[in-house]
């Protein structure tokens, strides 16, 4: 801990006194002496000077730790325990202070913890009336909350600034598809709290529309709403239904719009067959008229009943050759529609639980047979088209129970490596394997319904294989279908959907107030400004030596409000070996690192998820560091704001010893999860970044330029890298 001025200039002017003192007291005694005895006490004491000057320096030390130990014991114990005193009074909840000083500030310490934890227990009183009484209004919340969770279509809903402020998972998801780089952190540069839509649409597209919806509303119309088509970065064709959201009508009668909602479809896929179908259809019908004409022509000449045989051969020839060309190009157009119907199928993820159920349904419904589940195994995700794959069950079903009479059905799915095995078990008479071939390619009908589609296509659908196998031992058969299952991520994304937790983590209406400031930046209030806060693994601690970036873990900051679900984390390989002596500190290994990108491509995402907002570490200069030094390779040059919650503790705890990540969190008692990897780190630097702010702003330290001025006259904004 560094030596308070105070003490030096006390053991200064003490030290002072002391000569001054010994040199008076030398002169007082010279005084009373006669010349010739001066300079017989001055012969005897010269070679005594080293000894008492060494005496008067020991002297000296001594009263100095004494009086160090006294300073610290009675004056830096109030200080300390005043820098407890204004935590526990920006803490939410009150934590034991655990001071060490007096007996009189250590009970002083317990009365003041007694007197927060009354504090805490009348805030609690009083957050409980509040929720009772707003329990009517977050009702209303969480149904709005529910909705949107449950909703196919992906929904946004942003202020007039264009910040979103809810969104449902569809959109997530389909924003990450809409990603030019969806595999870096899941895309999640594009979308989330407070972050502005204008990274996916043009402003002046967006300003158009609410333009249009701001006409029909003067014109009175009851549902207002506009759609646009529109292209993203990725090259995506977005169709988009945007409607308003508003405060209701003024005096004038004009209505104030507080925002809007965004309702998104992928119209790409869709958007290409149409052109296909156009295609095709212009091809048969120029196609078509010239052969009608001909066939036309043919046969009026036909008609004549004095036409040679040798013309009359020849025109029922052009009449053949005409329709041939003309069911040729039927055909050819047919199995092209048939094709582009197999493209559209949409595989899904779905629990492999819920396809056998479906098909259980539907069998039992059309055959009148019994079909019951076996070795359900309930952990089981496919990626399926499922109506169309309980279509192939229940037309095999169909034609056993038509053409063998088979009286009952067994459905049991179990995974198999990397796919699943989902079988049709029967017991009954012997079939031959030409049977099962000609209907695994017959188009697939069910009483007066038919479709194009056959087996074989459902399973080449599903890049799957399909055979027939009999167990003779047991006396069954059963068709076997070898599908794929959803991957890990698709498992966790569809359950997201699927769960009621897919809800947003938070929603924020009181973005609805918000608006851009005119004035600069750095003049806004701290708690008015959006924050990423991030920290770095690397292979060691010298960026300029050759060190690495191997892991960027960041978490969003939007009105005061930490969005743990809209973080950013991704491994890098550094393009070197990670020494083994770091591996235990942050636990990333050679082969964790193997086949992820580099930094080349991790930084442009990074740079795209912490824009328009202030960057936030701890010890920030050395993570700025190895961003800088990407700057000649990557063209990327960080210049947001940077705040660094080392140098703002030590602003704010200046008689603290430690301003370490584990100290700080330890004296706000935020519990530290996931230390030293990336994204643990950055979500502990927000939760003391959090409790930093009301704390600077009881020191008059409010906006951005006041807390980089701050921080910059601390001892610790001095390290370098």
């Amino acid at each position: 801990m560094k030596i308070d001025r105070r003490l030096l200039l006390a053991i200064g002017v003490i030290g002072l006194a002391t000569v001054v003192w010994l040199l008076i007291t030398i002169g007082l005694i010279a005084s009373t002496l006669a010349p010739e005895q001066r300079a017989l006490v001055a012969e005897q004491l010269a070679p005594r000077f080293v000894l008492i000057g060494m005496t008067w320096v020991f002297g000296l030390v001594s009263i100095a730790a004494t009086l160090r130990w006294l300073f610290r014991r009675y004056a830096s114990a109030p200080a300390r325990l005043l820098e407890q005193t204004r935590v526990l009074l920006a803490a939410p909840q009150a934590a034991p202070m655990n001071h060490q000083g007096t007996k009189e500030t250590k009970a002083l310490a317990e009365a003041i913890f007694q007197l927060a934890t009354q504090r805490d227990t009348l805030r609690a009183d009083v957050a409980a009336q509040i929720a009772q009484a707003n329990f009517s209004v977050q009702q209303e919340k969480n149904r709005l909350a529910a909705l949107m969770a449950e909703l196919t279509q992906s929904v946004v809903v942003c202020n007039l600034d264009g910040r979103i402020i809810l969104y449902n998972s569809r959109a997530r998801l389909q924003f990450k598809a809409l990603s030019v780089a969806p595999t870096l952190a899941g895309g999640a540069e594009l979308i989330g709290i407070g972050r502005s839509i204008y990274a996916v649409f043009d402003r002046q597209l967006v300003a158009h529309a609410l333009e249009s919806i701001q006409q029909r509303i003067l014109r009175g119309a009851a549902s207002p709403s506009t759609q646009f088509v529109t292209s993203t970065q990725a090259g995506q064709l977005l169709k988009v239904q945007m409607a308003p959201v508003r405060n209701g009508d003024t005096a004038g009668g004009a209505a104030e719009i507080s925002g809007f909602v965004l309702m998104l479809e992928n119209v790409t896929r869709a958007f290409e067959e149409e052109h296909v179908r156009d295609q095709l259809l212009h091809g048969l019908t120029e196609g078509s008229r010239s052969s009608l004409a001909n066939v036309q022509a043919a046969v009026d000449m036909l008609a004549y009943p004095d036409l040679e045989p040798p013309m009359r051969e020849r025109f029922l020839t052009v009449v053949r050759e005409e329709v041939h060309s003309m069911s040729a190009r039927i055909t050819d157009m047919t199995q092209q529609a048939t094709q582009g119907l197999k493209a559209r199928w949409p595989l899904e993820e779905m629990l492999g639980a819920d396809v056998l159920l479906a098909s259980q349904r539907r069998i039992e419904a059309r055959s009148k047979r019994s079909v019951t589940l076996e070795n359900l195994d309930t952990t089981i995700w496919l990626k399926v088209d499922s109506f169309s794959l309980t279509q192939a069950l229940d037309y095999l079903a169909m034609r056993l129970v038509d053409e063998f009479d088979v009286r009952f059905f067994r459905l049991r799915l179990q995974a198999s490596g990397n796919r699943a095995q989902l079988d049709l078990i029967w017991s009954g008479q012997v079939m031959s394997t030409e049977t099962v071939m000609s209907w695994e390619m017959d188009s697939m009908r069910f009483g007066a319904e038919s479709t194009p589609l056959t087996v074989r296509d459902v399973v080449e659908r599903h890049g799957g294989e399909m055979w027939f196998e009999r167990e003779r031992i047991r006396q069954e058969a059963f068709f076997r279908f070898l599908l794929p299952l959803a991957s890990v991520q698709e498992q966790l994304e569809a359950t997201q959907i699927l769960q009621n937790d897919s809800r947003p983590e938070y929603y924020d209406f009181d973005l609805f107030q918000s608006s851009e400031l005119s004035n600069a930046l750095e003049d806004r209030l701290l708690s008015e400004l959006s924050f990423t806060v991030f920290d770095t693994e690397t292979t060691g601690l010298q960026p300029s030596e050759g060190d690495e970036i191997i892991q960027i873990g960041a978490a969003r900051i939007v009105n005061g409000k930490l969005l743990r679900q809209e973080s950013f984390e991704q491994l890098v390989n550094p393009g070197r070996l990670i020494p083994a002596a770091t591996i235990p500190i942050h636990g990333i290994t050679q082969d964790m690192v193997k086949g992820q990108p580099p930094i080349t491509e991790v930084l442009p995402a990074f740079y795209t998820f912490a824009q328009d907002t202030v960057l936030v570490a701890h010890n920030a200069a050395f993570d700025m560091k190895f961003l800088q030094m990407q700057e000649r390779h990557t063209g990327l040059v960080f210049r947001h704001p940077v705040l660094d919650t080392l140098l703002l503790s030590a602003v704010v705890h200046p008689n603290q010893e430690s301003h370490r990540l584990e100290a700080i969190a330890e004296r706000f008692n935020i519990t530290v999860l996931g230390r030293h990897t990336a994204l643990g780190d950055a979500l502990v630097t927000a939760e003391v970044w959090l409790r930093l702010i009301p704390l600077l702003q009881a020191m008059g330290i409010n906006t951005l330029r006041q807390a980089r001025e701050a921080a910059q006259k601390t001892y610790y904004a001095r390290l370098k890298y």
